[in-house]
């Protein structure tokens, strides 16, 4: 009897542990032995999906600061890592790391936008480009972006570059003068650019979204957009990691104004014991070649370790929605 009890116990566990890990779960683990994937974006290039995140710092020499991670799938579920994008040793302003890649597909090249890691106030945005999806050349003109303004401590991570009515949008987080509030800022570039630092213009001497929400706590950032019904669709991370990090949403019709579509998460952290127990968090919408869109993001339930899952997005108009 205690034998039948003892393994009903162990398959009804078994089920729940099934229950809680998406279809989707991917952790990089090649620097550390650790899973440690965040910051994930995605798009398809030459036949297969190409998900750039952010990696761990290697500990094994040559020891190098956060990194770039490239994976591939054909199913955007089952994913397979095919290259790192490592700091430049020498370009000063990215050599202590980089991170939080944003990409676009243009004339047939692969367009990487990413952060430097590890100089406070002076990180700054950071772009690239590649034929195969695997091996960039740096912009000249790097870093090619950083916010000017007394709103602001002149820092600027998370890029997610968009084009919108006839202009490329680069959405960055930066944070206030005291480096307490993490928020939105937004600039422009002209259609024809190549994405150089000269290109790009603040759309305003303020943030179009900071944090208000009890949710959101101190930070808003991870920005990313979508076209829908002419107007485009943000989302986006609120609180730092683990505070818990959690989903939300803001629409715009011009690309700089924008309103929340809810005073609550889209997606929220996982209930105790559940992979993503500590956030949801740094989202990436993908659409996909059929119409279809997803929402990729990070979750941990302990400190330290990431791994990347993705949802199906639903819409009704411009509205997103899941199904439970």
């Amino acid at each position: 009897m205690k034998k039948t009890i003892f393994l009903l116990s162990f398959l009804l566990f078994a089920l729940v542990a099934v229950a809680q890990t998406p279809k989707m779960y991917y952790g990089d683990d090649s620097r550390t032995g650790q899973p440690f994937s965040k910051d994930p974006h995605v798009v398809k290039f030459n036949g297969r999906y190409l998900m750039y995140y952010t990696i761990a710092e290697s500990v094994k020499p040559p020891k190098t600061g956060l990194g770039i991670g490239i994976a591939e799938s054909h199913d955007l579920i089952n994913w397979r890592k095919v290259g790192e994008i490592t700091p430049a040793p020498d370009a000063e302003y990215e050599r202590k790391g980089i991170a939080a890649p944003g990409a676009l597909v243009r004339d047939g090249k692969v367009h990487l936008f990413y952060q430097t890691y590890g100089n406070g106030k002076k990180d700054a945005i950071c772009h690239a480009t590649s034929e195969d999806g695997i091996n960039f050349k740096r912009n000249p003109t790097n870093p090619i972006f950083s916010p000017t303004g007394d709103w602001n401590c002149g820092r600027a991570i998370d890029a997610e570059v968009a084009f919108f009515k006839g202009r490329y949008y680069l959405y960055f987080a930066t944070r206030d003068k005291d480096l307490k509030v993490q928020m939105q800022g937004v600039a422009s570039a002209p259609a024809s650019t190549n994405f150089n630092r000269e290109d790009w213009t603040q759309e305003c001497d303020e943030s179009i979204l900071k944090p208000e929400l009890d949710w959101e706590k101190m930070c808003i950032e991870a920005a990313s957009v979508i076209r829908r019904k002419g107007r485009l669709v943000m989302f986006y991370a609120g609180a730092y990691n683990n505070d818990p990090q959690q989903i939300g949403v803001a629409v715009s019709k011009d690309g700089v104004n924008w309103k929340r579509m809810s005073d609550t998460p889209f997606l929220a952290n996982g209930k105790p014991g559940e992979w993503n127990a500590r956030e949801s968090g740094h989202p990436h919408i993908f659409q996909d070649e059929d119409g279809r869109t997803y929402l990729f993001f990070q979750g941990n339930n302990k400190a330290g370790q990431w791994y990347l899952s993705n949802v199906e997005v639903f819409w009704k108009g411009w509205k997103p929605y899941l199904k439970r």
